[in-house]
């Protein structure tokens, strides 16, 4: 999806974060794992996932060492099912 109105860094993270659904169900991952999958700078993951959170779409826990989790809403799972999904593929 190219969409020159959407932030690049938007849609990676809700890539990864669709990834970690698919192979870990409602499992949130790190924020590191997520960082490291995009190669994102901690500060932009936080700043995407911060708006993705304030759409519904993300949860995001983050504790007081700032280490954190997130994962997607059944908003976003579905968002993401339908934004990443391939139209020839069965459905899932």
């Amino acid at each position: 999806m190219d969409d020159p109105g959407i932030d690049p860094a938007i849609l990676a993270v809700l890539r990864v974060l669709w990834q970690a659904k698919r192979e870990d169900g409602d499992n949130p991952w790190s924020l590191a794992k997520i960082a490291k999958r995009e190669k994102l700078p901690m500060s932009v993951l936080r700043r995407v996932l911060t708006q993705l959170q304030e759409a519904g779409l993300a949860e995001v826990r983050i504790d007081e060492e700032g280490r954190g989790q997130a994962g997607l809403t059944q908003d976003g799972a579905e968002l993401a099912a339908q934004v990443f999904s391939d139209p020839g593929s069965p459905p899932q």
